[in-house]
């Protein structure tokens, strides 16, 4: 445990302590949501303050938009097709480091992301470290429209409730990608997770699920007390 500012806030912790991983000359994905904001935020200024130079991918079009605002310059994975570090938010984490991601709506371009990372670092605050996945937060999967009342029929049989995820103007939620994201609610939380992922991932119209297993190599835990806790990929929470 690395004791720190308790004056700041568990997402500004690990983001401040993201941003301290990042050497100059790398190639980084750079993921999508509120704490990754303060990744970005910390990154900006040890761009500024200390000429750090790097490219990034960004996960989404709000990642951009928030790289072009805050000076950081943005690259593509079809030129640098592996990076050198990833930093990405979670939704939950269990002890195997298996993630749930998608509450923003990017888990599709999170997992290429991931996927091309020589290094995952996740950074999340304590309470989205869970026992059990999915006992609390919904499982989203990214669906094609076309045919989709079909696909959320499909997933229904895996033991859930999907529900369509919509927008406050009552309208289907698009992802970048134009796809739509059904969530759903697993009551006793997921069983069988690696099995119950390539059942998912078989079904037509299912473009990519909220699953992220085998692709987390580090957890940064920002605690309420200003502290840092860092989880090794051998090391069980």
């Amino acid at each position: 445990m690395v004791p720190l500012n308790p004056q700041k806030s568990a997402k500004e912790v690990v983001g401040e302590a993201a941003a301290a991983l990042v050497e100059s000359g790398m190639i980084l994905g750079l993921g999508t949501g509120t704490t990754v904001d303060y990744f970005l935020t910390a990154l900006a200024g040890r761009i500024q303050s200390q000429g750090l130079v790097i490219k990034g991918v960004a996960t989404s079009m709000a990642t951009a938009e928030q790289c072009e605002k805050l000076g950081i310059e943005i690259t593509t994975l079809a030129d640098h097709p592996e990076l050198d570090l990833v930093v990405d938010g979670a939704d939950e984490v269990d002890g195997q480091f298996r993630l749930i991601k998608g509450g923003g709506g990017a888990l599709l371009r999170e997992k290429i992301v991931a996927a091309a990372g020589r290094k995952v670092v996740i950074i999340v605050s304590s309470d989205k470290l869970v026992e059990r996945l999915g006992a609390t937060f919904l499982l989203p999967i990214e669906v094609m429209p076309f045919g989709y009342f079909a696909t959320l029929e499909k997933v229904a049989r895996h033991g859930c409730q999907p529900f369509l995820r919509m927008t406050e103007d009552d309208e289907p939620f698009l992802t970048d990608n134009g796809n739509y994201i059904i969530d759903c609610k697993f009551p006793q939380g997921l069983e069988q997770i690696e099995s119950l992922h390539a059942s998912l991932s078989q079904i037509p119209g299912v473009a990519e699920i909220g699953l992220f297993i085998g692709l987390c190599d580090q957890v940064l835990e920002g605690c309420a007390d200003g502290t840092l806790v860092v989880h090794e990929k051998n090391e069980l929470f």
